[in-house]
């Protein structure tokens, strides 16, 4: 008898599910809204073109190697990635205060920084209600406790900043809360800036430690400025925290894993020996679950951030992406206000970045797969990118139709 009997098949992940679900679909209408990947105005999957120029560098460069990357990564990559979410005039920066190292995209920051918080802070991580599906899996496979904290308002459909702001003054001192940076997933609904200055205010009077994720930066706003607000501005308040950070969205590496974990330390005079401290305690990690981060995707990212023409021909694609997103939420509001669809849709075009959530419930939800091949998560969040001028009439007509006849 095998010693692994025991073990029982493990629910698959909802979103690669619908994948399969959809590959396998025969309609010549399905639409995929489920997966969080840009789409063109085809529905293709799309190649930055400032990446292939990145690219085409990188393969022509003579001195190219694969040897090892140090277990910290390339301090040129990481002091690049450490000035786009920081600010490059950030006194965090130049007082040597951050311990940054590479990871596997946002997904390994999240897990290196789960790791190094049960060694140095050993307490519940509180997520927002709802979040990221896969937050509360890294967390509990890092051995925490998670807790959540109020955020979305379902009957009006946007943030409940009363009732965040509330439970953060409930949460013990000391607490760590994990915040997202911009373009909140699942609801594509972020707090204003004057919402952000309370959410600080609080934290501050009660001690609370800011754990950041930004899988979104640029890509949300079309500005690397704005959707990096909240975290300067904390770091402006004198706050310590942890920064996740990762380019699979703004720079199309999905399946390359390009990212960093930032560990800021407030300001001391013995601050930079503290962050030196830190990032060998996270090289130390790393060793311990991949020895050390890949090379290709960071060196395509280098090349972007280092050369100022290839970096602004980023933001202008940046640019382009979002744009085409804040187009097709209008549409798709617009849409289904002309067919008069029962409710309020305004929030679909006042959300932000990637996803919206709807606002559907899982029986409609369940119905527009099962009816009409569109496929979405069951909690009604959205990927707007999978949305055309080519499907959003057959979108919004289906939705229409199972608001009128799916409770």
């Amino acid at each position: 008898m095998s010693r692994f009997n025991t073990l029982e098949a493990q629910p698959k992940d909802p979103i690669f599910a619908l994948v399969d679900l959809y590959q396998k679909d025969e309609n010549p209408n399905k639409i995929n809204i489920s997966v969080g990947a840009y789409r063109d105005e085809n529905g293709n999957p799309y190649v930055l073109p400032v990446v292939k120029k990145a690219k085409q560098i990188l393969l022509n460069d003579p001195n190219a190697n694969h040897e090892y990357n140090p277990m910290t990564g390339v301090d040129s990559f990481c002091k690049n990635a450490a000035k786009v979410i920081l600010g490059k005039d950030s006194p965090a920066l130049i007082e040597d205060r951050c311990a940054t190292i590479q990871t596997v995209a946002g997904t390994g920051a999240l897990k290196i920084a789960c790791e190094f918080l049960k060694k140095t802070k050993n307490t519940p991580i509180y997520i927002s209600n709802p979040t990221w599906a896969n937050h509360k899996a890294i967390i509990e496979f890092s051995g925490l406790e998670w807790k959540e904290y109020s955020y979305w308002c379902q009957e009006k459909r946007n943030l409940n900043i009363d009732a965040l702001l509330e439970d953060m003054m409930n949460a013990p001192d000391n607490s760590t809360f994990l915040l997202h940076a911009c373009a909140h997933n699942p609801t594509g609904t972020d707090p204003t800036k004057e919402e952000w200055k309370k959410i600080c205010e609080v934290m501050k009077k009660k001690n609370h430690f800011p754990f950041f994720d930004c899988a979104y930066q640029g890509f949300a706003s079309g500005s690397l400025e704005n959707d990096a607000w909240a975290i300067r501005y904390f770091l402006e308040q004198g706050f310590e925290a942890i920064v996740c950070q990762s380019f699979s969205k703004n720079m199309g590496l999905y399946s390359e894993r390009a990212g960093y974990i930032h560990v800021i330390v407030e300001p001391s005079s013995n601050a930079s020996e503290i962050a030196r401290n830190i990032r060998s305690n996270l090289s130390s990690i790393t060793r311990s679950i991949l020895s050390n981060a890949p090379n290709f995707a960071v060196r395509i990212v280098d090349i972007i951030l280092s050369d100022p023409q290839l970096y602004n021909e980023w933001i202008e694609q940046m640019n382009i992406m979002s744009g085409r997103i804040q187009k097709m939420r209008k549409l798709t509001r617009d849409k289904l206000v002309e067919l008069k669809t029962p409710g309020t849709w305004d929030h679909i075009q006042k959300q932000i970045g990637m996803f919206s959530f709807t606002g559907l419930t899982v029986k409609q939800v369940e119905c527009l797969i099962e009816k009409f091949s569109i496929y979405m998560t069951k909690n009604g969040r959205m990927s707007v990118a999978g949305l055309t001028e080519k499907n959003v009439d057959y979108f919004c007509k289906s939705v229409d139709w199972v608001v009128r006849n799916i409770e």
